[in-house]
């Protein structure tokens, strides 16, 4: 991810009960997501960091009935929204700190004691930089040399589940109908406005599935129009509202953007060509000098014309006259 767009894009999206169950049932193993009882998800979201990093994140934190055993309990998901295009390395470390520092705020408000106990925390990291994240998911993993076996006891423990939707193809993505999955597909599609025209097509299809379709459309809407505005699409995004009613609007400048693509894409094909044919053209011109100078070219001063780029073949064009021999003029050791 080249730039900080999470920021209020997906922050919104999350303040939403239905995403965030998208999320753990589309993205999580089976085994988590039935033991929660989404009908009882609240959100806790609010400002519990303390500037011990750079923050370049934003995070959602909601708390969800699960049951197992015949025991209920609630617990809460600390979503940390990753805004960074490079894999930070330190995020065990971060989200340490991060989910102490939640803690400490349900210490000082009441919400929970050090005698009564405090509550389980899943920690979440959801990325879309374009490198697949290769950090460590526990922070005893940065603990190296791995300690004794005595000391192995007292080394911290925490470990944050990854959802890394890079990663995801397609064909993945288009097993999970959710609009969740299908805005995972927009933002892998990058900047192809083929891949991003057939991405939005299959988003708009999950919205008018959706029971609730009027909501869902103005969420993802906004999102979207965030992301094309990030993208620099001109598509006149102020008249963009519905990605279902206005579907035929945006598909046209969608449509239009793939021509220009191509189009650009044309054009330097054509401009590579003719930049080509002018370096050969120089290429075989001072291959005729050297010929009329020093006699037929051999196999190792051919290949080094072949390579060189402008500026050298210039350079030896202009050597010629004064170079007492052909591995002088081209420099062979």
């Amino acid at each position: 991810m080249a730039s900080q767009h999470h920021d209020t894009g997906y922050k919104e999206v999350f303040s939403y009960p239905e995403f965030v169950q998208q999320l753990v049932e589309g993205f999580f193993p089976p085994e988590i997501s039935r033991i929660m009882d989404f009908s009882t998800l609240k959100n806790h979201s609010g400002n519990y960091i303390t500037p011990l990093f750079e923050e370049k994140f934003e995070d959602v934190v909601w708390s969800v009935e699960v049951s197992w055993d015949g025991i209920t309990q609630r617990v809460y998901l600390y979503i940390l929204l990753e805004f960074q295009s490079q894999v930070d390395q330190t995020m065990p470390i971060r989200l340490m700190h991060y989910v102490a520092c939640f803690y400490d705020h349900l210490l000082k408000h009441k919400e929970a004691t050090p005698t009564q106990g405090l509550p389980p925390v899943l920690p979440i990291v959801l990325y879309n930089g374009s490198q697949r994240w290769t950090a460590k998911q526990d922070i005893y993993d940065l603990v190296q040399p791995e300690p004794p076996a005595f000391l192995r006891v007292y080394q911290p423990h925490l470990r944050y589940y990854l959802v890394d939707e890079g990663r995801y193809s397609d064909a993945e993505l288009g097993l999970k109908t959710t609009p969740l999955s299908g805005m995972f597909s927009v933002e892998n599609a990058g900047d192809s406005w083929a891949s991003l025209q057939r991405a939005v097509d299959r988003v708009v299809a999950i919205i008018q599935a959706d029971p609730h379709k009027d909501r869902t459309d103005r969420i993802v809407t906004r999102w979207i129009k965030r992301h094309l505005k990030r993208l620099g699409a001109d598509v006149h995004l102020d008249q963009l509202n519905s990605l279902v009613e206005d579907k035929d609007m945006l598909a046209e400048n969608l449509e239009n953007l793939v021509k220009k693509e191509r189009l650009q894409g044309e054009q330097a094909g054509i401009q590579r060509g003719r930049q080509e044919g002018r370096l050969e053209g120089r290429r075989e011109t001072l291959v005729a000098l050297i010929e009329l100078k020093f006699g037929p070219l051999p196999g190792w001063a051919a290949q080094r014309i072949h390579h060189a780029e402008s500026d050298q073949l210039d350079a030896w064009t202009k050597g010629i006259l004064a170079a007492e021999s052909l591995e002088v003029l081209l420099g062979k050791h």
